[in-house]
């Protein structure tokens, strides 16, 4: 008998999930509890599902607010019901309209607060809803009751609920909850009551009891979960789907296999299986997106379990090979699968928009929605919301974030924060979008939930991806990455400075070239999409990598899960000492020799399952994905475990051998990666590694303009300058926003300037375009509208070293050009008007101070080395190419901080990993343990003098530190003038 009812999906407000709402409707013996939650409905079809296992009834509405008044109740009385609900928020999101102060439902019956309408002027399907506090108003009002229902809202369960309700309610208003008001908050009776409370409070009036049942009765929202919620069909029929994809496929087999019977034989093996769970469209939906961005010249990488089929190979979908790495398709789809599969496509991030606009376009707006995601309260950021709402400063919410467990924090105050903490996490605090997630629906999207629209201007469903999987709504990611990004443009600009085609998808060729070889064994992998980072650099060299096969397992080997849980060492190992360690049975020998006996992969759980088990291919896919966390349903996995041990027990296997195997299994499943995963990002590895090793100027280039590598910008200057390049500041001549390379010079951006506004950068380059290069600095403030300001950043950076003027005469010059004013008109002078001149005194001037404005504008010096800059003419004892010739020995070296990375140990102490250049400007790698780390810290970026003893793991040296110190450099001679 209740009609408002709010989950924690009414953000900031609600405080029960909604799996909760749905056992009260049991325990309270309500013949339905409506959900109504405030302006959306995140929630409904969770909802749905948790009153279906329970065999409860499921009612879904809307309550629509203005602020903190509600306008009306909607509550649906079916599945079209529903769809109108969800219209209304639509249209009201994605066209930035207020909603209505009345309601026009066709399928909803409409309950507005007392007091909003009076009961003579509403339609037969609405209701005036009375609180049970309103009852004495209407105690003499008889003839209306037939337009009066029951208005018992649920907002909490219980006291200590309604103090949780007013904690979110000040966190949303950002107010302390002393002074959250009675408005802004729900009644203090809005908590749970059981059903026979309800119709005890409302005795004395039975018509709006029978109102209320009579609305309950009619309402029957039956929606199957179970059923696909995709595009049904790509060319209308299923039959005709399943013809079109394997035209396309054989077409594709050709073109990649030619004539060979093994991958002929695998792909009507998929076929059959696609067809079988009807994913012939699905398959066709995303051909047709890859086709259409080829057809537009945008690079993309197909990955994760996708790159497991061969029908994707051969529709251009992926670029791995199954085949060749003994990929099993049915970890990407097999008939016990209960959860969708999903393709993931990378694009670059300059590309996806459009993809995505086309995706629209193709498929209509109404039937296309980005998915949604939920951002939850979580760690520091409760205790940080719930601090302020407690009036606690800054500095003490810092400190308690810090130490939580400290004596001194132990107060009334914070041991409240501390325990409502614990109360919220988890809960929804703000509406998000999936980082990729599209979905393409059959039915209106409306039919399952209602949109937003963010900034970015795509449509996006109200609920996310655990809801999607569950009610079988099977979404594409369309992701966009910065190592795509620099492939693509490295290819335009060698195009562009050489005036070569290169084809970046001739990956086959890429694997045998000889230099490529040679450029991953020497971990020569700066700005390399995976393969940069000094951990991966490392392990390459650790693993002589020099082929396809052995980077695909290095991509996997690299995981943290896999790293911190010993198996990386182990396989490192192995591969040096192939005839030093045991196989812990044959079948493991037999199936998991590629890796020595490890499970490095998902692919690899499978495999052990299938072969030493005898589970079927299904049944170990389920066990994969129970075991990883990514089903939320635990209940098939005993009886799997159960068939796990029972069959190795009927193959005569030891018990001993098989609980280990087992124990392999269950601490690997968790943080495995899926071996096409590995691959396609072997594949974009590969692809980034060919541009650095035959283009690395325009590579180096492309890498600067895409700002998502694991370095910042100095070092890839660095590596561009180390590869032959000529590296120059910003010229009002040759420079653009962003970085440009002409033959073997390279022209910093102007983005790269601090304090530039980039509508000048864009003046100067269409001026320039127009009416040709800038002649002086005269020629060029007669034509540019700027500020004094701005000028001097150009000026200071020596963006007019073009003519033969110092920086302090040009400084002179502006200052005379501009005046007081702040910035030349837009108007142009009829007639150019001569600079007076003056004759000025020699102006001295050194080198630092260039290289301090550079540092000041650029953030990192380019007309001196970092080192040039040093007080000291010391350069060290050591260079990073003679560490492994030092083993053991303790050095001297020095060192241009590049990055570092903190570990916590066992002990709750940190020790960081640390990579430098050196004078060579090559790399060399740092240990810190906790007692150096605290007696010699890291002060920032700069050159540091590094006391320590060289190691080496597998052929790869290091250093351990013992000492360090930041070395002073020469002082600002800018300060003195």
């Amino acid at each position: 008998m209740i009609l408002n009812a709010h989950s924690y999906y009414s953000l900031r407000y609600g405080t029960i999930p909604v799996e909760q709402l749905a056992d009260l409707a049991l325990e309270g013996k309500h013949p339905a509890i409506v959900l109504t939650d405030i302006n959306n409905t995140s929630g409904a079809l969770d909802y749905v599902k948790a009153c279906q296992e329970i065999n409860c009834k499921p009612v879904v509405g809307v309550e629509f607010k203005k602020e903190d008044q509600t306008l009306f109740i909607g509550i649906a009385r079916n599945k079209e019901g529903f769809r109108e609900l969800n219209e209304l928020l639509t249209d009201c999101h994605l066209n930035k309209k207020d909603y209505p102060p009345e309601a026009d439902f066709r399928q909803c019956y409409v309950i507005y607060p007392f007091g909003r309408k009076q009961p003579q002027s509403v339609k037969e399907n609405e209701y005036i809803g009375i609180k049970p506090t309103q009852l004495s108003k209407i105690l003499f009002d008889k003839q209306n009751h037939r337009r009066y229902v029951i208005l018992q809202s649920l907002v909490f369960k219980d006291e200590q609920g309604f103090e949780m309700h007013k904690k979110l309610r000040a966190i949303d208003n950002n107010l302390l909850g002393s002074k959250l008001q009675p408005h802004q908050h729900a009644a203090p009776g809005d908590y749970f009551v059981a059903c026979r409370h309800v119709l005890k409070t409302y005795e004395e009036f039975p018509q709006l009891i029978e109102n209320t049942r009579r609305i309950l009765e009619d309402c029957h929202f039956e929606f199957d979960v179970k059923a696909p919620k995709n595009k049904k069909t790509f060319t209308g029929s299923r039959y005709e789907d399943l013809l079109l994809l394997e035209k396309l496929t054989l077409k594709g087999l050709q073109c990649r296999y030619g004539d060979n019977p093994v991958a002929a034989a695998r792909v009507q093996k998929e076929l059959v299986i696609i067809d079988r769970l009807g994913f012939s469209a699905y398959f066709l939906i995303t051909w047709d997106i890859i086709a259409h961005s080829l057809s537009r010249g945008f690079y993309h990488v197909g990955r994760g379990s996708g790159a497991n089929s061969v029908v994707a190979y051969c529709l251009k979908i992926t670029d791995v090979c199954p085949i060749e790495l003994d990929l099993y398709f049915e970890r990407f789809l097999n008939p016990k699968r209960k959860s969708p599969p999903d393709f993931d496509i990378d694009y670059s991030w300059k590309d996806r928009d459009e993809v995505f606009r086309y995706i629209f376009a193709r498929y209509g707006q109404r039937h296309t929605a980005l998915l949604g995601a939920m951002s939850t309260f979580r760690d520091k950021s409760i205790i940080r919301e719930l601090g302020k709402i407690h009036g606690l400063p800054k500095n003490e919410l810092d400190a308690l974030i810090g130490n939580p467990n400290e004596l001194l924090y132990q107060n009334a105050i914070t041991k409240e924060i501390l325990s409502d903490y614990k109360s919220i996490a988890d809960f929804p605090n703000v509406r998000s979008i999936h980082a990729g997630g599209i979905l393409i629906s059959e039915e209106p999207m409306t039919s399952y939930g209602a949109l937003d629209l963010p900034p970015k201007g795509f449509p996006v469903v109200q609920f996310d991806m655990y809801t999607a999987e569950d009610i079988h709504f099977d979404k594409l990611d369309i992701l966009s990455q910065r190592g795509i990004g620099h492939i693509k443009e490295a290819v335009e600009i060698i195009q562009k400075n050489r005036g070569i085609t290169v084809d970046i998808h001739e990956v086959e060729k890429f694997k045998t070239d000889e230099k490529l070889k040679q450029q991953i064994k020497r971990s020569d992998t700066i700005g390399c999409f995976y393969i940069e980072s000094p951990a991966m650099r490392g392990l390459l060299k650790k693993l002589r990598c020099d082929n396809y096969v052995s980077l695909v397992a290095a991509s996997s080997i690299i995981r943290p899960g896999v790293a911190q849980s010993g198996m990386m060492r182990q396989y490192i190992y192995r591969f040096h000492n192939p005839g030093k360690f045991e196989y812990l049975h044959p079948v493991l020998e037999e199936q998991l020799k590629e890796t020595y006996g490890v499970m490095v992969y998902q692919e690899d759980v499978l495999k052990v399952c299938h072969h030493y088990a005898d589970l079927d291919l299904g049944d170990a896919d389920i066990l994969r994905r129970m075991m990883s966390g990514k089903n939320r349903t635990k209940k098939y996995l005993d009886e799997i475990t159960g068939k796990f041990f029972s069959n190795a027990r009927q193959k005569g296997y030891p018990e001993e051998t098989t609980k280990e195997v087992w124990r392999q299994i269950e601490n690997f499943a968790g943080y495995s990666f899926s071996k096409a995963h590995s691959a396609s990002y072997a594949v974009e590895s590969y692809q980034s590694l060919f541009l650095k090793t035959y283009y690395p100027l325009e590579f180096m280039t492309a890498v600067i303009n895409n700002f998502g590598g694991f370095y910042q910008t100095r070092v890839y200057v660095t590596e561009a300058g180390k590869a032959g390049a000529t590296i120059h500041l910003p010229c009002i001549n040759k420079s653009n926003y962003l970085t440009s390379i002409y033959d073997k010079d390279i022209y910093l951006g102007f983005v790269h300037l601090s304090n530039l506004e980039e509508a000048i950068v864009k003046k100067i380059e269409a001026e320039r375009g127009q009416n040709g290069a800038y002649l002086n600095l005269s020629d060029f403030s007669s034509r540019i509208p700027i500020t004094l300001e701005q000028l001097a950043v150009l000026i200071r950076i020596n963006a007019f070293r073009f003519t033969g003027k110092g920086k302090k005469q040009l400084l002179w010059e502006a200052h005379l050009s501009l005046g007081k004013s702040r910035s030349k008109p837009e108007d142009k002078a009829l007639f150019d008007q001569p600079l007076q001149q003056y004759t000025l005194p020699e102006l001295a001037h050194i080198p630092i101070e260039d290289a301090y404005d550079e540092l000041e504008l650029l953030g990192f010096p380019v007309s001196l080395s970092p080192f040039d800059m040093l007080k000291t003419g010391f350069r060290g004892e050591t260079a990073a190419k003679d560490l492994i010739g030092n083993v053991g020995k303790q050095i001297r070296i020095l060192g241009y901080f590049v990055a570092t990375k903190y570990v916590r140990t066992k002990r709750g102490d940190y020790m960081n990993f640390a990579t430098f250049l050196d004078t060579n400007r090559d790399f060399f790698d740092t240990t810190h343990f906790p007692e150096q780390l605290r007696n010699y810290p890291f002060r920032g970026t700069g050159v540091y003098l590094i006391l320590g003893k060289v190691v080496e793991e597998f052929g790869f040296p290091s250093i351990e530190v013992e000492k360090m110190a930041k070395l002073p450099i020469q002082p600002d001679p800018r300060s003195c003038e």
